[in-house]
């Protein structure tokens, strides 16, 4: 493409936007991604803008950092970050998610970012409020829109084990089916999510796989040397589980396998809103212990001190999501025993990268029946181990998932998505205030003015609400919840590590 906005080099500069309530410094389930997708967009040289939540997740609780903010606006790896407030349950139930969902609506709409238009809108889902924020905002720009599916929120309602979310699924669908039908071209990170999303009323020829990949390094140091520091003996059999402690994950299975066997060491690492119940399900189990998440740089070394990496998921788990985690399961070398749901994503992409065994979930018995067969057999252990890293290089390395993304642009683009030559980027915190452009909100709306769907700074939409009729402040769209924090392929089921960028927080609005 020839050059454009002076920039030079090959390509012509975009502007770009990404809704994603998930975003760095969240080092785990959608954040990484989302970030990585962002930055490297912002490194080809298009100016990229994010509007995203304030960070809480895994542990569901506000950052520190950014405890009492309403509205923050910060420059972190070459990106320019919109944050919004909205509200953070430290326990899940379809009510108070759907109140989550209704918080993000709101603030979103009422303050949606302050930028000239931009040339497409690309939203990660979940959060669906996010989603909906993305398609209004697309729409008044008039510009495509692109979500990518990462947790399927209809399904999820109903199979995470959230209370109330039998009831709550149809309504989540429904958000869904309104968000997706009013995309350019829709993601989704796994194949199995297809059949659900056409039966939302997209066709087939607008969808297109889009998967994660692995967004960590390879370990660096000797196995041996993590093990001493964490206190695992040479003769233990460590069973390490990493990422979110929610409902959908089932975790109980691991517990029950370590109460079986004392001799087996079962690792749980990570954050979530089921952490303290599982704590006092475990009280009397002193061979499990429990680990905060690891920091970036060690997170690779962890995963590959232990002897097996698990991943749990509860019976009724079948088609909402893929656990990210496993991505860098692979990259660690270490065989997966996966207890999940035999036809769904997560035990077809296990089967797929052959670094893995698969046992029926939520069974105890047989979970520790494939632990210790492969600590019998070192040799099949290390052959399932060394199949991950082989699967990594050749389908989920981090520039092949990058350039899907880009695919998916250059669709509803007409053109390439290369980089261009620009000045360096900017770095720092612009002002707690949101000055686009001549300070025109989206669709022209002076500041202070008119959202999208009608809703005027701090006011409620008028007229605009997605089915069920969801204003800001009251409950999700539809009434929709769901458990856990969502992500998917990049599930909530996240991993540590992925981090990247840096980031100044002064002049925030209050």
């Amino acid at each position: 493409m020839g050059d454009a906005d002076g920039t030079g080099g090959g390509g012509r500069r975009r502007r770009l936007l990404l809704v994603s309530t998930n975003y760095a410094p969240e080092h785990t389930g959608i954040g990484p991604y989302a970030t990585q997708v962002a930055e490297h967009w912002a490194a080809l040289g298009h100016e990229t803008h994010v509007l995203a939540g304030m960070p809480h997740y895994p542990s569901w609780s506000v950052d520190p950092a950014y405890r009492g903010a309403w509205r923050r606006t910060e420059a972190r790896g070459g990106v320019t970050v919109h944050r919004r407030r909205h509200t953070v349950p430290p326990r899940q139930t379809a009510v108070r998610r759907a109140l989550f969902e209704g918080s993000v609506l709101a603030h979103q709409l009422a303050a949606p970012p302050r930028m000239a238009r931009p040339d497409a809108v690309v939203a990660q889902l979940p959060s669906l409020a996010g989603g909906v924020v993305a398609a209004r905002l697309a729409a008044r720009w008039r510009v495509p829109f692109v979500p990518v599916v990462q947790d399927l929120m209809g399904a999820a309602a109903a199979q995470s084990g959230i209370e109330g979310g039998d009831r709550a699924a149809a309504a989540a669908s429904r958000v869904e089916a309104y968000v997706l039908r009013r995309a350019a071209l829709v993601g989704v990170i796994h194949e199995t999510f297809t059949a659900r999303v056409t039966a939302l009323g997209v066709t087939p020829g607008r969808i297109r796989v889009v998967p994660n990949w692995s967004h960590v390094a390879a370990p660096s140091r000797p196995r041996e040397e993590t093990r001493r520091r964490l206190g695992w003996a040479p003769a233990d059999t460590v069973v390490l589980h990493s990422g979110n402690m929610g409902l959908k994950q089932g975790l109980e299975v691991l517990v029950g396998a370590a109460r079986l066997d004392p001799a087996l060491r079962v690792v749980l690492m990570g954050d979530g809103n089921q952490r303290e119940a599982l704590g006092r399900l475990a009280a009397d189990v002193p061979n499990l212990e429990f680990l905060p998440p690891a920091a970036d740089a060690d997170f690779p070394e962890v995963l590959a001190a232990a002897d097996v990496l698990a991943v749990t998921q509860r019976a009724s788990v079948l088609d909402m999501s893929v656990p990210s985690k496993l991505t860098s399961y692979f990259a660690a070398g270490r065989p997966v025993v996966a207890s999940v749901a035999d036809g769904g994503g997560t035990a077809e992409e296990v089967r797929r990268s052959g670094a893995g065994v698969l046992v029926p979930p939520e069974d105890p018995a047989a979970l520790l029946a494939a632990v210790r067969g492969l600590a019998a057999d070192p040799g099949a252990a290390d052959a399932l181990g060394a199949a991950g890293p082989r699967h990594v290089a050749a389908h989920l390395s981090r520039a092949a998932g990058l350039a899907r993304y880009d695919a998916l642009l250059e669709e509803v683009l007409g053109g390439v998505l290369d980089g261009v030559r620009v000045g360096t980027a900017r770095t720092g915190v612009t002002g707690g205030g949101e000055g686009g452009p001549g300070g025109a909100a989206p669709g022209g709306a002076a500041s202070g003015g008119a959202a999208p769907g009608g809703a005027a700074s701090g006011g409620a939409a008028s007229g605009g609400a997605p089915p069920g009729g969801a204003a800001p402040g009251g409950a999700a769209p539809g009434g929709a919840g769901t458990g856990g924090a969502g992500t998917g392929g990049a599930a909530s089921d996240g991993v540590g590590g992925g981090r990247a960028g840096r980031t100044g927080v002064e002049g925030a609005e209050r």
